[in-house]
């Protein structure tokens, strides 16, 4: 499960001890990661953000760690409402430990319209970036809803209780859990195994493949995503999510060419509450030439911030994080801490519960001179991030 960090160790830091444990100089560590020695050393110094996830699953992989060694689990203590989504994750971790489809629950059965509206809430709320209040639902509604499973209402429960683990998983890697964020997959593949509906098995694919992206686990990413979109069709919006994470996982556009394909076809979508379709493409696309190193060339196709794209915060927060990202990689600083405001002011608790953030954050402070501006100190405060 994911390790909780040391709130005075960055992810620099963190990189420099596990080098030096080698007893490795510079260079080494990054020929081993097939990088330059300068971006390497301007990592471990805080100069370079550390926020690209393709470069920092060559650190892990060159240092014989996992990304989430690197990454951390940070707890917030500033922002009251993002550290009670964190104080969550313990009860649903167990909640979802207890699940197994074939071992009868003793608890209380609710009524299954009841946790119908429950499930919709938690729904809407995990897609509003309230994770405070998804995460206060979550753990009960796991619960509920296993118990249900064994009452008069099974089929319709099962189907919940996997759709329950699938939001459960996404909620936990948004939280910085990858490893609780696979264990929720996992369930959800058990579930949809025991219903045996394609479409369900494709959601729990990509549940699976994302959450393994998270734990640095490419390879094995990209053996789910294969293996899903090879098998029973799931649905056009399942198949067109599956390739965008296979084309993450295979770092490679011919997947979101094939993404881009479907989303002719189907438009934009809300079904699933995946909200596939050409902006989510455009998205999806965009993050990937800034993780491969483009940030120039992804500003220049950035897809723009229409209604399309906003249709839900955790889109729109992702957005101008990442147009943060591209822009401090390119030391355009002033518009990568406009963005990193938008983004704070679109989806809070998303924001101050980033890991990766907090570092695009430490490496726009860093930069400043001779002084950090009010807006940057105030962003840093709010982030618990200091030089």
């Amino acid at each position: 499960m994911s390790r909780s960090a040391s709130p005075d160790r960055t992810i620099g830091e963190r990189i420099r001890a596990r080098r030096l444990m080698r007893a490795w100089t510079v260079r080494h560590a990054a020929d081993r990661a097939g990088i330059s020695h300068a971006s390497w050393s301007r990592i471990e110094r805080g100069l370079q953000a550390a926020d690209n996830r393709f470069v920092l699953a060559k650190l892990a992989a060159a240092l014989d760690c996992s990304v989430v060694d690197l990454i951390g689990t940070p707890m917030p203590s500033v922002d009251r409402r993002a550290a009670e989504a964190q104080a969550g994750v313990a009860a649903l971790r167990g909640a979802l430990v207890e699940i197994d489809p074939t071992t009868e629950s003793t608890a209380p059965q609710r009524p299954v319209i009841e946790l119908a509206r429950d499930l919709s809430l938690m729904r809407d709320l995990r897609h509003q970036c309230e994770y405070d209040r998804a995460m206060a639902l979550a753990a009960h509604l796991v619960r509920d809803l296993y118990a249900a499973c064994h009452g008069p209402e099974r089929g319709t429960a099962l189907r919940m209780l996997c759709e329950a683990t699938f939001l459960a998983s996404s909620l936990l890697r948004s939280l910085g859990h990858p490893g609780e964020a696979w264990l929720g997959a996992e369930r959800c593949r058990d579930l949809a195994d025991e219903i045996g509906d394609p479409v369900l098995s494709g959601l729990a694919a990509f549940a699976r493949a994302c959450a393994a992206i998270s734990c640095g686990s490419y390879r094995r990413a990209l053996a789910i995503a294969e293996r899903a979109v090879s098998g029973p069709h799931p649905g056009l919006e399942v198949t067109g999510v599956l390739h965008l994470v296979g084309a993450v996982a295979a770092r490679d556009d011919a997947w979101a060419v094939e993404a881009a394909g479907i989303a002719r076809r189907t438009g934009e979508t809300t079904t699933h509450a995946l909200f596939f379709g050409p902006a989510n493409v455009s998205l999806w696309r965009f993050g990937m030439m800034i993780d491969a190193g483009d940030p120039r060339g992804a500003l220049i196709v950035a897809p723009p911030a229409d209604s399309s794209v906003a249709r839900v915060k955790s889109r729109l927060v992702f957005f101008h994080a990442d147009l943060a990202r591209a822009h401090a990689g390119l030391r355009s600083d002033e518009a990568a801490l406009r963005h990193l405001l938008i983004a704070e002011r679109v989806a809070p608790q998303h924001v101050h519960s980033s890991p990766l953030l907090q570092e695009t954050t430490r490496a726009l402070l860093n930069r400043s001179q001779p002084r950090a501006g009010a807006a940057l100190r105030g962003l840093c405060e709010r982030m618990q991030v200091t030089r």
